[in-house]
């Protein structure tokens, strides 16, 4: 069986009341959730921008772990993204961990001064981002240098020290991401709604191979599952982007735990419809831990 299942929100970033968002996280806090995740796309007129959103959220809140779901790379410059994410988890007491994605919304990104990429160029730009921000974490020298395909940096003045070793997590869908995944990173975001269960064993099977390939456990790679949709009686169903999962506590418990027996999720990031604040709170009185106990029946 694979890692412990933690559970955590997918915070809308829409703007709007600038009291819901604290709202939300004061919910997910008190009740015992694990994460706090907000996508990024900047270039989002409508939208708050997401680090400033999450650093204001992450000091209001006292357990939730944060991370962006995921960080858009190419607005990002991959040196600053880990001095913002150093500093922010020691300013929380180490609950920051790093979504990062290479990107995919080019014309947007090129409108906000972005470069446009090929998926070539986004790989490179990724892994490069990869290893400047693990380097520059973990460097035990006053400067860290890199010389990338993309991003390089010479002599850049490192520090401070993230409070704790931060988790990476990629957005990738393409088999050679995957495999980088299963070599640098610590875990993988995906979603429900545009990647179904039937494709996850294959998804696995690369992060595998990658984990292999750099002398890791494929094990240690987490696992995870943005699920949408609603908690609400009536029969249950599993839907993908227009419906999500939509049914009783207990069938969301069932299917959760059929997605970490079969197909190895273990991190489950919630955005709920509806009542968002009630339906959070359903998923994390009724939902999480039963899953949980069911988790460590199978295995007992």
């Amino acid at each position: 069986m694979g890692l412990n299942p933690q559970f955590g929100i997918f915070l809308d970033p829409t703007a709007g009341d600038p009291r819901e968002p604290f709202r939300l996280t004061k919910i997910a806090d008190d009740n015992g959730l694990d994460l706090l995740t907000i996508q990024d796309h900047p270039y989002q007129g409508r939208f708050y921008e997401t680090w400033t959103l999450m650093t204001a959220l992450a000091m209001a809140s006292e357990h939730l772990r944060v991370t962006p779901n995921v960080a858009n790379l190419p607005l990002r410059l991959p040196s600053v993204l880990a001095k913002q994410a150093a500093t922010l988890d020691i300013l929380t007491g180490g609950r920051v961990e790093l979504g990062l994605g290479a990107g995919g919304f080019w014309d947007a990104i090129v409108a906000y001064g972005g470069t446009r990429r090929t998926p070539a160029e986004a790989y490179n730009a990724f892994e490069d981002a990869l290893h400047i921000m693990r380097g520059m974490w973990d460097s035990t020298s006053r400067s860290f240098s890199y010389d990338g395909k993309i991003y390089s940096v010479k002599g850049a003045l490192v520090g401070p020290k993230p409070a704790h070793r931060i988790p990476i997590w990629a957005g990738a869908i393409g088999p050679k991401m995957l495999r980088l995944t299963g070599r640098m990173a610590d875990g993988l975001f995906i979603s429900l709604a545009y990647i179904t269960p039937d494709k996850l064993p294959e998804f696995n099977a690369q992060i595998d191979e990658g984990a292999r390939e750099a002398g890791r456990s494929p094990d240690a790679i987490r696992r995870g599952y943005n699920v949408g949709g609603v908690i609400r009686p009536g029969a249950g169903s599993v839907g993908t982007l227009t419906n999500g999962i939509d049914g009783t506590a207990g069938f969301w418990v069932d299917t959760l735990v059929h997605f970490y027996t079969e197909y190895r999720q273990d991190t489950f990031i919630f955005w709920g419809g509806g009542d968002v604040g009630q339906q959070i709170e359903v998923f994390a009185q009724e939902v999480a831990p039963a899953v949980k106990e069911r988790v460590a029946a199978s295995v007992a």
